[in-house]
């Protein structure tokens, strides 16, 4: 029989022995691993679970009478549920206006639920940066949980960023709220204390909040290792280095959601009689939970304040964070607190990340930045990420909320002089227009790849590469770009800008390229260089023509252009300018002055010997020709420019001629269908769609797509004509908002299915 005055691990230890059986074998036999054996016969698991019992008594073999008596000494063993009086951890209040996080709730509901089979181990890491509501959320879901969890719920705040509490108080704490004398924790040291919380969470069905933890270690000794209890770990950092955890990263709250919560503070009546201000608000505070709520508490507090006045305190950057602050509680004292913990490399690379001009970033800006290489930025930046200062992305950006940003840049101006500040824009506007420059040269003639000597933070290998880089960091190097002609380094404007020269046709419903130019063409001025004005000058033609449709002014930007191309002496730029000003004409309906002045460049064009230009100046003569009634001429204009295009010895090559061949496939289609001819019209809009396609031109491809469907419902093919229109709805952004609206008008019209 069973001792009952013998510890649990001497009488498991005895009958084993008793049996015959090795720790492996029991082990076996029972399900129970060796590791679990071991602490237990030599008592660093004092009181393991009763389903843990009963599998040993199964592995053991014991009669009825040893395997009651073997788990009434573990029941006699464990402590007994803390009572109402025994000065349990208490959680703190809930906010009454607690708003928005449903989500979040949601997935904290359902941790709760598959808790109860025991079936995994419930721990959750609710991270984020300061001021994001962790604790909130936390204590929130807390208080909605705590009827599901009978052997109570506790709160530990583990001070970890002000200060942190050790993991034995902590130990000390939670055990004490768990019923356990004090008697009892002195004959245990630390590890000893770890495994009785481990047991106990393990048996029970707790609820325990674990607040403000500053790392993996300071919380590792406090999480169970099975059982039905539920852990919530709130920390800046993400604390990755936990295993068999799930994670909940916060960040700031939606608009929605953030004018909502300043409504419940402020009052509905006060809110919505400022409802703009109020939604102006929630932007300027970044949406944080504790920017929202210092905000509207300022607010409740002045109530002579209108919420449009708060709205212009905090329009000023330079003190927006100052503003940010109600009684005791400063936005800008919760991002110190982190800012302190910082290494001397990530302080220095949080300041200089304030003067990126983008939402987000990769870490080639910290490289550039810091003039270190992108495995060095990234290693410092992931420190940003770990300290909850910076945000990473899905995508393997990296993110600063608007408030971190003028937090930095405050630091930036406090802790660095003027000159490192300086020489850090520098150094970032060097990098992005350098990496332009050699992106937009993969579709300029003549250049391609980078050259061999180029050593760039980025990879631009290929043609795509360089697209996705002059897209995606296009805010930036736009931004870029402003600076430097605000700086007067006009050279700098001028090599970019041409950079895009062909580049620009692959996106044209950016919405820069205007201000691209224009910028491009006042540093040409300030240059006194004819060629780069008239240059310029007919780059910005083209995005008035091509971007805003701003046909006019695009017809007298070539004729300047014109002007200044004859004073460089200069022929393809001329007849650029005389193309620029034909398109111009046509899209104002000038048929007849379109096809002059592109009559004129093919034959400056062919007088010269200069074909680079050519084979728009023809199509754009064609295109003028059947606006004025001769298709049949017009036709005959297209032939040429694609036999032109198919000659073994043509000029023009790669990237610029295999727009020109989608052009003019495109414009024989027209030719086609004003002929009457609907087959050959269909086959060429195929056949152009495909090229816009393969080449990327998304706006081209909505065109030939309406075209196509307009010429199959010539042919009475209206099925087919439905699936062209729904394609070029399809494209969206893509495509231009009057095609948008021609492909929607034209599917109205058609019969229903």
């Amino acid at each position: 029989m069973v001792d009952g005055e013998e510890s649990f691990g001497a009488v498991l230890r005895g009958l084993r022995t008793r049996g015959r059986l090795t720790m492996e074998e029991l082990s076996e036999a029972s399900g129970v691993s060796v590791r679990a054996i071991g602490d237990m016969e030599r008592g660093r698991s004092r009181v393991p679970q009763r389903r843990t019992v009963v599998a040993l008594a199964e592995g053991l073999a014991l009669a009825d009478g040893d395997r009651e008596a073997l788990l009434a000494m573990v029941r006699a063993a464990r402590p007994a549920p803390a009572s109402a009086g025994t000065g349990a951890l208490v959680p703190p209040r809930v906010v009454a206006d607690f708003t928005g996080r449903g989500h979040e709730l949601a997935r904290l509901r359902e941790a709760s639920e598959r808790a109860r089979s025991g079936d995994e181990v419930a721990v959750w890491v609710v991270s984020g940066p300061p001021g994001c509501g962790k604790t909130t959320l936390a204590l929130k879901a807390a208080a909605d949980l705590a009827e599901t969890f009978p052997d109570g719920s506790f709160v530990v705040d583990l001070q970890g960023v002000d200060g942190p509490e050790g993991t034995d108080e902590a130990l000390l704490k939670l055990l004490k709220s768990l019923g356990v004398s004090d008697r009892r924790l002195a004959q245990e040291d630390q590890q000893g204390r770890a495994g009785l919380l481990r047991a106990l969470l393990g048996d029970r069905r707790c609820l325990v909040v674990l607040d403000n933890a500053r790392d993996e270690r300071q919380v590792r000794g406090l999480l169970p290792a099975g059982g039905r209890s539920l852990v919530l770990v709130t920390s800046r950092r993400p604390l990755t280095g936990l295993e068999d955890v799930d994670r909940l990263a916060l960040s700031a709250m939606a608009q929605d959601e953030a004018v909502e919560l300043l409504r419940r503070i402020l009052g509905e009546e006060r809110a919505d009689a400022e409802a703009d201000a109020v939604a102006r608000v929630a932007e300027l505070c970044g949406r944080l939970p504790l920017a929202l709520r210092v905000a509207a508490n300022s607010l409740t507090a002045r109530s002579g304040w209108t919420v449009g006045h708060l709205v212009r305190r905090l329009a000023d950057e330079e003190r927006r964070l100052g503003a940010l602050a109600a009684g005791d509680v400063r936005v800008e004292a919760a991002f110190e607190l982190s800012y302190r913990q910082l290494t001397h490399q990530a302080a220095r690379m949080l300041r200089l990340l304030s003067l990126v001009p983008a939402p987000d970033m990769t870490t080639a800006y910290g490289a550039a930045l810091t003039a270190t290489d992108v495995f060095e930025a990234e290693d410092v930046m992931e420190e940003l990420v770990e300290a909850g200062l910076l945000q990473a992305t899905f995508t393997g950006r990296y993110r600063l909320h608007d408030l971190i940003r003028l937090f930095g840049r405050d630091r930036l101006s406090r802790e660095e002089g003027p000159g490192e500040r300086e020489s850090a824009d520098d150094r970032l506007r060097a990098w992005l227009l350098e990496t332009a420059v050699v992106a937009g040269h993969w579709y300029r003639p003549g250049y391609g790849a980078p050259p061999a000597t180029w050593r760039g933070l980025v990879p631009l290998e290929t043609a795509d590469e360089a697209r996705a880089w002059l897209q995606s960091e296009a805010p930036a190097w736009l931004d870029a770009l402003r600076e430097a002609a605000r700086k007067g380094e006009h050279t700098r404007v001028v090599e970019t800008a041409s950079a895009m020269e062909w580049f620009c046709d692959l996106w044209v419903h950016w919405g820069h390229w205007p201000e691209v130019f224009r910028l491009a063409g006042e540093a040409a001025a300030a240059l006194d260089d004819p060629y780069l004005r008239a240059f310029h000058l007919n780059c910005h033609s083209w995005a008035l023509n091509s971007c805003e449709q701003r046909y006019r002014e695009a017809v007298e930007r070539a004729e300047e252009a014109l002007e200044h191309a004859r004073r460089a002496q200069d022929v393809h730029q001329q007849v650029s300018a005389l193309v620029h000003a034909a398109s111009g004409h046509r899209q104002l309906g000038e048929a007849q002055r379109a096809a002059d002045r592109s009559l004129a460049a093919i034959r400056l064009s062919e007088e010269a010997g200069h074909y680079a230009v050519w084979p728009q100046a023809v199509r754009l003569y064609g295109s003028s020709l059947r606006l004025l009634g001769r298709a049949e001429e017009a036709l005959t204009q297209h032939l040429r420019v694609m036999s032109f295009l198919d000659a073994p010895d043509c000029p023009v090559s790669g990237h610029v001629a295999d727009i020109f061949r989608a052009h003019a496939t495109q414009a024989l289609g027209l030719d086609h269908a004003a002929l009457g001819q609907w087959r050959q019209a269909v086959d060429h809009y195929r056949s152009a769609r495909i090229q816009s396609k393969r080449i990327g031109i998304g706006h081209r491809e909505a065109e030939q797509l309406i075209h196509l469907g307009e010429a199959l419902v010539e042919l009475g093919e209206t099925e087919e004509a439905r699936s062209c229109l729904l394609q070029a709805l399809a494209l969206g952004d893509a495509a231009d908002d009057k095609e948008l609206r021609a492909a929607q008008d034209l599917l109205d019209m058609l019969p229903a299915e």
